[in-house]
């Protein structure tokens, strides 16, 4: 299994940028895909942004809409340290974000960015936008 870490959450105003770190312990050699992922009070949890990482060691990104142009999700391998940078936030970024992933053994879609597929996860960090 793999230990998950987040951090960088925090209170922010609309329009602002913050950057989010996962950082991630264990079996970290058998993660197949890594994501981000947020849940609002009310609402259902959604993933935000995923990367997919091949035996080849290319890589492949996917982000939902609501945040594709704003926020960039990214790996540091000698740190084995997930990122989320986010621009531009809105009031509509506001919840708990969460980082998860699942290993490579595992017949699992990351560009779904589903939940359900993911295996380990994090404790949270919270992110509050405001005007």
């Amino acid at each position: 299994q793999v230990q998950l870490v987040e951090s960088g959450g925090g209170s922010v105003q609309a329009g602002g940028s913050l950057r989010l770190s996962c950082a991630a312990a264990g079996a970290t050699g058998s993660i197949s895909c890594m994501g981000w992922f947020r849940q609002a009070p009310g609402k259902e949890r959604e993933g935000v942004a995923c990367i997919l990482f091949y035996t080849d060691t290319r890589t492949r990104t996917f982000y939902a809409d609501s945040v594709k142009g704003r926020f960039t999700i990214s790996r540091d391998s000698a740190e084995n340290t997930l990122y989320l940078q986010m621009h531009s936030l809105k009031i509509e970024d506001t919840g708990m974000y969460y980082c998860a992933t699942f290993p490579r053994y595992l017949s699992a879609s990351c560009s779904t960015m589903l939940p359900t597929d993911f295996r380990d996860w994090g404790q949270g960090t919270q992110v509050t936008v405001s005007s």
